[in-house]
């Protein structure tokens, strides 16, 4: 499936308040692998920015005013999400965001136009439980170059975005390896099943037992005793 890493840059933080989206950008994922078939577009929102929303992205009411309004690349905006599950940090911002421009325009929710819509920083908060989960701290977490990143630029996010959720999301979750692709001479390449493999068994050692512990017991104090392992053991 298509994947495409999107965020949004606004005006100020409730939608239906009456803030607007000033800057889209999209970055795609085919085979978890970077296209370049990307998307940026700087709207024109029709209303100022907040002070405390300049800080963070730094776009002046003054450049936006001679850029398009939604309606103008929603068309656009919609073909290339068409089918694709979409990525998004803090996915409910966003989505609520996108559904209002899409509701001022008179077109239905973006739900109706994608596969699925993934929030990156519940799958984060899964991952790292009780730690800070902002793209910038899941950027040193992940060792993902964001240095170029003084000021939240939709695009720019979208790109460091897409390199977070492969490092997110880059274990090994089957034994079965689809290579794809063809061979030289145009025959499919077949798909290789690990099972039939004699693989190696690898016994954690003392101090890999205690990281594990210290781990369980983070999870267990973020979910406030309530981790299913505990009460199954009596631990």
């Amino acid at each position: 499936m298509r994947q495409i890493v999107l965020d949004t840059e606004t005006t100020g933080l409730s939608a239906e308040n009456g803030d607007r989206i000033i800057e889209i950008g999209c970055v795609e994922l085919l085979g978890r692998k970077l296209t370049g078939n990307n998307r940026h577009f700087y709207l024109n929102p029709e209303r100022d920015s907040h002070e405390d929303a300049l800080k963070v992205h730094g776009i002046s009411n003054e450049f936006l005013q001679d850029k398009p309004k939604f309606p103008a690349i929603a068309e656009e905006l919609l073909a290339y999400l068409q089918g694709a599950e979409v990525i998004i940090h803090n996915a409910p911002f966003d989505v609520s965001f996108l559904n209002k421009e899409l509701e001022l325009a008179g077109l239905p929710p973006i739900r109706h136009c994608v596969a699925k819509v993934t929030d990156s920083l519940m799958m984060a908060k899964e991952l790292f439980p009780g730690k800070r989960n902002s793209l910038d701290a899941l950027c040193d977490r992940l060792e993902v170059d964001n240095s170029g990143r003084t000021l939240h630029g939709a695009l720019l996010d979208a790109e460091l975005l897409a390199d977070v959720y492969i490092n997110l999301t880059r274990g090994q979750n089957t034994l079965v390896m689809d290579v794809g692709g063809t061979a030289p001479d145009g025959a499919a390449l077949p798909v290789i099943d690990l099972s039939g493999f004699d693989l190696p068994l690898l016994i954690a050692n003392d101090q890999e037992l205690a990281a594990h512990d210290q781990l369980l017991a983070d999870i267990d104090k973020a979910s406030k005793g309530r981790t299913v392992w505990r009460a199954a053991t009596g631990a």
